[in-house]
């Protein structure tokens, strides 16, 4: 653990990941964490949103935690400011995009084409759906995503696969064909792999956001628990990751909060940016006196005597067998 990890921090902006991080594993915000988020704000520290997701699925977290910053969304492709206007954003390049597509999906994969707002897939597949609905995200079905490269942006592709195995396979054969025209990552799901334009990402993002905040990074936190947050984590002058995360995102953090489940985003803003809970008040003597030697009815000992030259000690049988005894 670093000297980071032991002390209070100067922080003025705190950027925090949803899923695994904000979330816990049933998708809920516990009374815990808003509160501290909600403390930290209270005392004028900016609290950001950065997710792989669309701000479409985050909007009843903005909304219940009152969040008025700018905010970081999928995978740092695009950002929002306050009032939910875009102040930047980058696109896949077309012809990468329906080469990976076709690719994809001739290899059984389902792609999901995210624009703007928009989630967009050829056709209804179930466990596609299901698994968005989990996200608070709505897909559309559109046909072949071909026919749209050319009259619609694309900020990033996602391929679903049925196992993590798969997916690592499609990384491997992606990564060789597009090798700095695409960056591939993933972002804690092991069936799921996204495809974004070359030097895009949460850290990426981040700069800019901290230069239109003028917030120095050394009084930024940012916490997060998956492969795609590591760059944020690092640029930090106080980067977090729960103690789920796999060890390569832990071995890039100044600290190692609880688990999601165990409210770690509550506990690192407790311990790094909120002050100490009041200490309880002393109690006063007179009530200390009394509670350690709490009134009976029972009657007093009889106090005995020590014997002195002018009045020996009791000398009787019964007084012998006691010492005897």
């Amino acid at each position: 653990m670093t000297q980071a990890a032991t002390t209070k921090k100067d922080i003025r902006l705190i950027v925090i990941d949803l899923d695994g991080t904000l979330l816990n594993s049933k998708m809920e915000l516990t009374e815990r964490t808003e509160k501290a988020i909600k403390a930290a704000m209270a005392q004028g520290v900016q609290v950001a949103l950065a997710t792989g997701k669309s701000r479409n699925a985050a909007k009843h977290l903005l909304e219940r935690l009152s969040l008025n910053a700018p905010g970081i969304f999928l995978q740092g492709l695009v950002l929002y400011d306050a009032n939910g206007k875009v102040t930047s954003q980058t696109t896949l390049s077309p012809e990468i995009a329906r080469r990976v597509i076709t690719y994809a999906e001739d290899r059984g994969f389902s792609i999901m084409m995210y624009s703007g707002e928009r989630i967009l897939t050829r056709a209804p597949e179930p466990r596609v759906v299901e698994a968005m609905r989990k996200y608070h995200e709505t897909v559309e079905v559109v046909g072949p995503l071909q026919n749209l490269l050319d009259s619609m942006p694309v900020h990033k592709l996602v391929a679903v696969g049925n196992d993590g195995r798969s997916v690592k396979a499609l990384r491997w054969q992606l990564n060789a064909q597009f090798a700095g025209r695409a960056r591939l990552v993933q972002a804690g799901i092991a069936e799921m792999l996204e495809i974004l334009p070359p030097g895009a990402s949460k850290g990426t993002a981040l700069k800019t956001l901290t230069k239109d905040l003028r917030i120095p990074a050394d009084h930024v936190m940012a916490i997060g628990d998956a492969e795609n947050d590591m760059e944020m984590i690092q640029y930090v002058g106080l980067g977090v990751v729960m103690g789920q995360a796999e060890q390569a995102v832990k071995d890039v953090a100044d600290y190692v909060a609880p688990t999601n489940d165990e409210d770690g985003v509550a506990e690192a803003i407790e311990r790094f940016v909120l002050p100490p809970p009041p200490a309880p008040e002393a109690k006063p003597a007179d009530a200390e006196k009394s509670a350690e030697a709490p009134k009976t009815d029972a009657p007093k000992a009889t106090k005995t005597e020590k014997p002195t030259a002018d009045k020996p000690a009791d000398s009787s049988p019964a007084s012998k067998e006691d010492k005897s005894s």
